[in-house]
């Protein structure tokens, strides 16, 4: 159905200089906003429209959110120099058990834009020497840096971007 490449599939560039980070940073600061451009003006019908079992409009909107505390409790624990970055729930029971389908999408956005601006405001704070601290990432079983980490986010940002692309032209096309 999808015509993205799985995300579990997906593998990423790393060992990128801390020089980036303010370019990725920015990445990050706009999902907020791209997020309100690309979900605002669609029927609210197509918004909590599921195909097969994957997840709605709504949903991919309630998973960013939901991965938040996910992604600073990592940067987290690059700064406590743990050698292993904390393991994410790979069934994404967070997200399915939410019913995000029956939440106000204003409200999760909001929520959204809240704690990414506290993300961003954590990158922002770091220090050279602790942008190049390394962790081993759980799943790709790689060392990371904290730049590699922010470039992750704003990866799996535009891979969730694009399947609210790619379920809005589902949803019209039915």
């Amino acid at each position: 159905m999808s015509s993205l490449r799985p995300w579990f599939d997906r593998q990423f560039q790393r060992g990128l200089p801390p020089e980036v980070l303010p370019v990725i940073i920015e990445r990050l600061r706009g999902t907020p906003a791209r997020l309100d451009e690309r979900t605002s003006n669609i029927p609210p019908s197509h918004l909590i429209q599921r195909f097969g079992q994957s997840w709605s409009i709504q949903e991919n909107v309630g998973h960013l959110l939901d991965l938040e505390p996910l992604w600073a409790g990592r940067l987290d624990d690059f700064l406590q120099q743990t050698p292993q970055l904390r393991a994410t729930d790979l069934e994404n029971r967070r997200t399915w058990d939410a019913d995000y389908n029956l939440q106000s999408l204003a409200a999760v956005l909001a929520d959204f834009r809240s704690a990414r601006m506290a993300f961003v405001a954590q990158l922002e704070r770091l220090s050279e020497t602790q942008l190049r601290l390394t962790a081993v990432h759980p799943r790709l079983q790689q060392p990371m840096t904290v730049t590699d980490h922010a470039f992750f986010v704003a990866e799996h940002d535009d891979h969730h971007l694009a399947r609210i692309s790619e379920l809005l032209r589902l949803a019209e096309a039915a």
